[in-house]
């Protein structure tokens, strides 16, 4: 029977939720299939009890109270097993009998979820409303003067270049001096970012490894993917595709001894080596792949215990200084492949960026500059440091571009922005801004898992349990019995999508501009928006 819960200060009702699951007792069969799936144990079956009056039969008789039990749905509301609204449940159900609903009133769970004194990880994004990018707009069109193109009909090339391009003068002092040139890649302006091997599932990382190959070798669009922090499986780093894939090396050093244990038989140069410093979502906080996810697997490529919290340092615990850090761990990372791979960092956005930017430029080892934005995404960070820290990318990245217009530089060094593009689904539109902001090309993360894997995730918090490894989808879970529910081939097949439509509609932007041999990049004068604080801090058009 349905046990009495005594009234305590912290007992919670399904009122005070921020997720309610509302069950059709009519038309549920009590399949279970609901209760199976729940990432987090939400819902159970109960045992009910009910009080019903049976009338009397004559006038003088009293009703009698009959008491009937029934099964039925119930929903937990202990905070630890909150319904996060990924609605999985109404998705095996038969009879569409039952479906998350959101709170009609403010969340209270809010107040309650630390208990234990730990302040709440969450995976997903900031869920901070309104994106700058999707207010600017094109403003700049082609009529009669200008060369404008037909996007459907001429031929574009939308490449970018990742690595550092010094002038031909430079060039041949630096041959003479150094003996070598320094290396660089033309890749798609499209990155899909750093989204390591044991945050996403087995299925989820090959998924995305198979597309981007079918990209290169079957429609021969350069596109790049980085690992992230934590290494790659070993039969990637012996495979030709490795020279589609940006190595990426953080704090924690995760995977990396396999990498260079891999060294000698590596068949291909990765594209690139990124050194991550800041992650846009936690800026100042180390990376953290929580206990949940650590496998044996997982263990045995990082070269860690299986079943512990795997955090990252906030900073490269050898480097005291970007000075340091160029002069030791750029050169180091370049020596190791011999100068035949770019080498650059990766930090958060933030107000010292331009002081990391320009100690670069004093570097002829470093290939670039990648700056992470404060929607960026992450696994696990805590809720305070994805609502509330970090730098908007488009006046970081605006600033990056002139500083080195400043200098001379803008065609030397390139820049990679991050964090948030494509949130509200315009990845085009944003990448596009980007780059006329001064952006040599942009990454991105959470929209890719969102386009080619369902993830189900939003800004209004729903799911968003990607740190503790329930992933509902099986996207970023390492439960066997979660992943296999992501089909690898139906991975590749969104992932190729996704690049073919964002290249149409990244043509459709620039074809107007009379731009069909180069990015537009820096070409701040086709952007408009309607603040003109905003305008005037970007240095672009003000339109009403």
């Amino acid at each position: 029977m349905q046990p009495e819960r005594p009234i305590t200060p912290s007992t919670l009702s399904v009122k005070d939720l921020r997720w309610q699951i509302q069950w059709d007792k009519e038309t549920c069969t009590l399949c279970g299939k609901c209760t199976a799936v729940c990432p987090v144990n939400a819902i159970e079956l109960g045992v009910f009890r009910m009080r019903r009056l049976d009338p009397p039969v004559g006038f003088l008789e009293a009703p009698a109270t009959v008491y009937r039990s029934y099964y039925g749905i119930r929903q937990k509301t202990d905070p630890a097993y909150a319904c996060v609204g990924c609605a999985t449940c109404n998705l095996v159900c038969p009879n569409n009998a039952i479906a998350p609903a959101r709170a009609d009133e403010a969340d209270k769970l809010r107040f309650h979820i630390d208990r234990g004194g730990q302040p709440r990880r969450r995976g997903g994004r900031r869920n901070a409303p309104g994106v700058l990018l999707d207010r600017l707009k094109f403003i700049r069109i082609s009529m009669l003067t200008d060369p404008a193109l037909d996007a459907g009909r001429h031929e574009f090339e939308l490449r970018t270049l990742l690595g550092r391009v010094l002038p031909p003068e430079q060039n041949l002092r630096h041959i003479r001096e150094n003996g070598w040139v320094p290396p660089v890649r033309e890749i798609y302006p499209l990155i899909i970012g750093g989204m390591s091997f044991g945050a996403l599932s087995p299925n989820m990382w090959e998924g995305l490894q198979m597309g981007v190959a079918y990209l290169n070798e079957e429609l021969g669009m350069p596109v790049r993917m980085c690992t992230g922090e934590g290494g790659c499986p070993p039969r990637l780093l012996r495979s030709r595709f490795l020279k589609y894939v940006i190595l990426q090396v953080a704090s924690g050093y995760f995977g990396w001894d396999e990498i260079l244990h891999a060294l000698p038989a590596m068949k291909e140069d990765p594209c690139a080596i990124e050194i991550k410093y800041g992650q846009g979502a936690k800026p100042g906080d180390g990376g953290l792949l929580m206990w949940y996810k650590v496998n044996r697997l997982i263990a045995a490529i990082r070269g860690v215990p299986a079943g512990v919290n795997l955090p990252s340092p906030p900073t490269h615990q050898t480097k005291y200084s970007i000075e340091e850090s160029v002069a030791k761990m750029i050169q180091s990372m370049s020596m190791a492949w011999g100068f035949r791979v770019p080498v650059y960092p990766k930090i958060s956005g933030t107000s010292t960026a331009l002081a990391v930017l320009n100690n670069l430029t004093r570097n002829p080892y470093a290939a670039g500059l990648a700056i992470d934005g404060e929607d960026g995404g992450t696994g696990a960070a805590y809720n305070v440091s994805m609502n509330h820290m970090g730098h908007p990318i488009a006046s970081n990245i605006r600033d990056g571009y002139l500083n080195l217009v400043k200098l001379g530089m803008q065609n030397q060094l390139p820049l990679f922005a991050g964090g948030g593009i494509g949130k509200s689904g315009n990845l085009a539109a944003n990448a596009a801004a980007l780059i006329m902001l001064g952006a040599s090309g942009v990454q991105t993360g959470k929209y890719i898992m969102q386009a080619a894997a369902g993830c189900l995730g939003s800004e209004t918090d729903r799911c968003n349990i990607c740190n503790i490894g329930l992933c509902p989808k099986g996207i970023t879970a390492q439960d066997p019995r979660l992943y296999r529910r992501l089909n690898v081939e139906d991975v590749a097949q969104r992932v190729v999508d996704v690049f073919l439509s964002f290249d149409t509609e990244l043509k459709k932007i620039v074809a107007p501009l009379g731009r069909s041999t180069s990015l537009p990049i820096g070409m701040s004068d086709a952007l408009g928006v309607d603040d003109y604080h905003t305008a005037e801090r970007l240095g672009i058009k003000y339109v009403v």
